[in-house]
Order: structure tokens, then sequence, then C-alpha cells
């Protein structure tokens, strides 16, 4: 791999960044809120499914014992 000097390397950071399309201000708040929701989502399904399956196990153990 070739070395490169520290001022070319700042020079080709610098053209890269220049090519990034950044997003909106609008753009990141609408995709903080869904990340947001979908992570709100996913707790609760995952809540539900670890009491549903706790209520299994107690009533499967319950028969038993």
């Amino acid at each position: 791999m070739a070395k490169t000097n520290p001022l070319e390397f700042l020079q080709q950071v610098r053209s890269e960044t220049e090519k990034v399309t950044w997003p909106t201000r609008r753009e990141t708040a609408i995709t903080t809120v869904m990340v947001l929701i979908m992570a709100v989502a996913s707790a609760v399904f995952f809540m539900l499914v670890d009491w549903m399956i706790r209520i299994g196990l107690s009533a499967l153990l319950s028969i038993g014992g």
C-alpha cells in the first residue's frame, strides 16, 4: 500500500466529504422519530411475547406440581 503524506491525506478526506449527501434537518427529525417508534414497538412486542411465555411456563409447571 502506497504511503501518502498527511497533507495529501487531508485533501483526499476533504474531497470525499464533499461527495457526501447530508440529510436535511427535516429528514433527520423524521428518521429519529421513526427509530424511536420502532424501538418502542419492538419493546412492547418482546414484552408481550415474554409475558405469554411466562404465563405458559407457569401453567405448565403448575400442572406437574
